[in-house]
């Protein structure tokens, strides 16, 4: 085998959680990314989760993954899934030796950085790339503060910190009271060209889409209640799609019912989303917490017409010159005055912005410099830790 600090190739197991998301969609643009490059590759997370959505997923990458797909019950907070899960990925690590451990998100921080902090003579690196998670969770919250203990326990054990966004970056600062005292980069998440097609919208049967988890951070109820306003005050009914799926799905349709704008809405499980923004003219993100989010790069990129909130990360997104378009969170009387405002813009002007942040996301975010810079990153960690 040629040695990790030279050119030749490299054995990565990324370990998480949930294979959902923006998390997942990270995970696997590396992975193919990496694959590309001739470095050998596994996965180890969750077998709960993901539905046919990662089993179709699983299904066609799994084979160009040398180092295989092991999946394994996991529970999202403390349990005792977590002492089984645990085991499987010290026989995992024992099985496929890889040279580096690359953690993504607060549960595949434990599993692969724990055994490392008791293990300082290691042959292999952990890299950590926090997604937001623990250290958006009930900030302030005895359970907030058990987390980033966990954090600080745990940052001895990581070789290399590749934070997706400077938001996140200056979350970990906040949160445990410092940067990182180990090597840490911001390597910004990245999507391809095939992605910068613009959507075409001829077929577009609803005027606003909401693309994501329904859960409460995501303020889909915002949204809502910017309906029941608009319907009040303008006698305006815009035709909603809401995609995804999440813990808040059966209270959000009742919610449609409660405030009399159901029949405005339609409810589709998650999919492709370049189908999706095709049924729609306008993307709304009311989240109330968010790190890089790739639905918005997505969007943006495929130009889009957006409206967002500016949280986590977005802002990032956006750049200096979109950035005073996003919104405070929470507050559906200003969301209502955006959504009317962006029905009632001419569609060559709405065409005209959203190319433009286009342009900005093309310039700032690109997927071969994101997986570059996570190997680039990687052999430094190697480099240092075998030196």
């Amino acid at each position: 085998m040629p040695a990790a600090t030279d050119a030749g190739p490299l054995k990565i197991l990324h370990v998480f959680r949930a294979p959902l998301g923006g998390l997942f969609r990270h995970v696997l643009d590396l992975a193919r990314g990496q694959v590309e490059r001739g470095h050998e590759v596994g996965i180890f997370c969750d077998s709960t989760t993901g539905g046919a959505r990662a089993d179709e997923v699983f299904a066609e990458l799994g084979p160009k993954l040398s180092l295989g797909v092991t999946r394994v019950p996991m529970s999202r907070y403390p349990s005792l899934t977590d002492a089984r899960a645990q085991l499987s990925a010290a026989a995992t690590r024992r099985r496929v030796a890889p040279q580096v451990v690359h953690a993504h998100g607060s549960k595949g921080g434990v599993y692969a950085r724990l055994p490392a902090l008791i293990s300082p003579g290691r042959s292999y690196i952990t890299a950590y790339t926090p997604h937001g998670g623990s250290f958006n969770y009930k900030p302030g919250s005895t359970e907030h503060r058990v987390y980033m203990g966990v954090e600080r326990l745990l940052e001895p054990a990581t070789d290399m910190f590749l934070f997706e966004s400077a938001f996140i970056a200056g979350r970990f600062q906040a949160c445990t009271g410092h940067l990182p005292r180990t090597d840490h980069r911001i390597v910004l998440n990245g999507i391809s060209d095939a992605e910068f097609a613009p959507i075409d919208h001829t077929a577009a049967s609803f005027d606003l889409v909401y693309l994501g988890e329904l859960r409460s951070a995501k303020g889909v109820d915002t949204l809502i209640e910017s309906l029941e306003i608009l319907k009040a005050c303008d006698g305006l009914t815009p035709r909603v799609l809401i995609v995804g799926s999440g813990p808040d799905e059966a209270l959000l349709k009742q919610m449609t019912v409660d405030h009399g704008v159901a029949g405005q809405c339609a409810f589709e499980p998650p999919g492709p989303i370049r189908a999706a923004l095709a049924k729609a003219r306008i993307m709304v993100i009311p989240s109330r917490a968010e790190s890089l989010p790739y639905v918005i790069l997505e969007a943006a990129a495929a130009a889009q017409p957006l409206i967002a909130t500016d949280v986590g990360g977005i802002k990032e997104i956006y750049g200096p010159k979109h950035a005073p378009r996003l919104i405070p969170p929470n507050d559906p009387t200003i969301l209502a005055d955006t959504i009317r405002a962006t029905l009632a813009m001419p569609e060559a002007a709405r065409r005209a912005e959203a190319t433009d942040l286009a342009s900005y996301v093309r310039a700032n975010f690109c997927l071969n410099a994101m997986v570059d810079g996570v190997l680039g990153a990687y052999r430094s960690a190697l480099a240092k830790r075998l030196g």
